[in-house]
């Protein structure tokens, strides 16, 4: 899995992290570590239980990523889908080896929501299923967040372990509230023993 090409934008997220802080919503589903989890202060292997997540589905350039956000948002609005939102904001990534400008990326962008959700095209309700992931959490800019993945990468490894896809970001905080030095993503990438 390489991330080398990754990067984020701290504009597009501006306008559906300000929502997602403006929200009074329940606490999102949290990973907890396995019981035969190896911590270290960097990164731990975590159990995470199912959770439902209401999205859009996009193949392109991560730098589309404000056109999609728009999309979800407008999309939620017009389907009153706030109230269903349980958790931050997600972006999950699927061919992570596909340098951030292919149009052969395959992401989505999208909010974690109640089981009952019943989305309408063009959002799609899905259900994030891979239980044991490796986890970290990334604080500082968006566009230094693929250093981070190749750091996780290479601890994932160092364990034992490899990698796969799809890789899923968790925004704990928005560049409305923190500066862009203080912003918290955190990230899990799914693994299996080598």
């Amino acid at each position: 899995m390489s991330m080398k090409h990754r990067f984020h934008s701290t504009v597009p997220a501006i306008v559906a992290m300000s929502l997602f802080s403006s929200l009074s919503i329940a606490a999102p589903p949290t990973a907890s570590p396995a019981a035969s989890s190896f911590q270290e202060s960097f990164a731990s292997i975590k159990e995470v239980p199912p959770f439902a997540y209401c999205c859009i589905v996009h193949k392109g350039p991560i730098s589309d990523i404000s056109n999609v956000i728009g999309q979800l948002i407008q999309a939620m609005q017009e389907q009153n889908i706030f109230s269903a939102i349980r958790g931050p904001m997600v972006a999950v990534y699927y061919n992570t080896q596909a340098p951030a400008d292919s149009p052969d990326l395959a992401w989505e962008v999208g909010f974690i929501v109640t089981e009952q959700t019943m989305p309408q095209a063009p959002l799609i309700k899905k259900v994030w299923s891979h239980n044991t992931v490796a986890a970290t959490t990334h604080v500082g800019p968006y566009r230094q967040i693929g250093e981070t993945i190749e750091k996780l990468v290479a601890w994932v490894g160092a364990q034992g372990y490899a990698a796969n896809d799809p890789l899923l970001e968790r925004y704990l905080n928005s560049p409305m509230q923190v500066k862009p030095q203080e912003l918290r993503t955190e990230i899990w990438i799914p693994i299996v023993k080598k």
